[in-house]
């Protein structure tokens, strides 16, 4: 076997020299002479895309099927893996190893036939996919055919035996935002949470609540009639109300009211649509934390939105890796009767 880079810069096609995420082209050549010591073949079954870039993508083919599957066949024959060219966003994958490289045998606890997850994102992930079964848009998941390649960095998750694998992808597929919000939540604080309807954010309020205690309190934003019942089931927020995130006055307005003005000491932003950065930043008190979980954030955006509105606000990238993520996020559920009940209705 031919022997690969750690971070699978021998996959680079197009511009040389960068990494895998930010190459425009990979090699997506999964044949038996094609693959590195370095590398692990896996057969794919499911792809969870991004919230982001599965809202762009329905949205592009009008809700149609069809396109839909046009489009994210269009992504990998363009690119050999599936990162979305509007949201820069991939998602992630379930399926069983293949096979693996001879310099990796003996040092990962795998083996041929193991049903694994990928915690590294589909965007830089070489990925062919031969066909496309079934598409789940309620819980942006599609079935495919299809193999791909983690590289010897990548990250991966064996799939627990206590919940079904499409359960666990749709837990897995935003682990980075638990333990993250665990980090910046302290007793007493009061949390927004934007776009608490979603898987991510559901997940969030449930460590808020933990984190802030008796003396916190969690308000959770939501826009729809079913992300508000299902933020108002789980009965972790102190206050819930529908409001549109892109328009940062409305929402101001109601978190002023909510607390009395003082605004929120950390604001999480899940959504998974464009322009929710001002409502995120209006909404807390200066010295405080937005984490930006959510792919459709613009950097850009919320940078000069704030200096623009004179906000000293600590801004917080969301990154989809913290250390055990996997194992925080999936214990979520089991801490969680009502919350492992929804995700089950929902994703399972």
């Amino acid at each position: 076997m031919k022997h690969g880079n750690r971070y699978g810069l021998h996959r680079v096609l197009d511009p040389q020299g960068v990494l895998p995420q930010t190459a425009l082209r990979v090699n997506n050549a999964m044949g038996e002479g094609d693959l590195y010591d370095n590398e692990i073949l896996c057969d794919v079954e499911t792809l969870n895309v991004d919230s982001a870039s599965f809202t762009q993508i329905e949205t592009q083919a009008d809700g149609d099927k069809a396109k839909i599957a046009e489009i994210m066949k269009g992504i990998v024959a363009e690119r050999g893996k599936h990162q979305n060219p509007v949201t820069g966003s991939g998602g992630m994958f379930i399926g069983r190893v293949n096979k693996i490289g001879e310099a990796l045998v003996g040092k990962i606890d795998l083996k041929p036939g193991d049903r694994i997850a990928s915690l590294v994102s589909l965007s830089l992930t070489p990925l062919r996919i031969d066909a496309i079964k079934e598409i789940r848009p309620d819980i942006d998941q599609v079935d495919i055919d299809g193999q791909a390649i983690l590289f010897e960095s990548g990250l991966w998750a064996k799939l627990p035996d206590d919940m079904s694998p499409t359960l666990a992808l749709s837990v897995l597929d935003v682990a980075g935002a638990v333990p993250q919000v665990a980090r910046l939540v302290k007793p007493g604080d009061t949390v927004l949470v934007i776009g608490a309807g979603g898987k991510s954010g559901m997940l969030c309020l449930h460590e808020a609540r933990k984190r802030v205690g008796v003396s916190g309190c969690v308000i959770a934003n939501t826009n729809g009639a079913a992300s508000t019942e299902r933020a108002k089931g789980l009965g972790l927020a102190d206050h819930v109300f529908a409001a549109n995130a892109t328009q940062p006055v409305e929402v101001l307005q109601h978190v002023e009211a909510l607390t009395g003005g003082k605004l929120c000491d950390v604001v999480i932003n899940c959504a998974n649509v464009p322009n929710t950065e001002m409502a995120s930043i209006l909404s807390c008190r200066d010295r405080g934390a937005v984490y930006f979980f959510s792919m459709a954030v613009s950097f850009t955006k919320a940078a000069l939105g704030a200096e623009g509105v004179g906000k000293d606000v600590d801004m917080f990238i969301g990154n989809g890796y913290a250390r055990h993520h996997a194992d925080i996020s999936l214990n979520v559920l089991r801490e969680n009767p009502r919350l492992h009940e929804i995700f089950t209705k929902l994703y399972a």
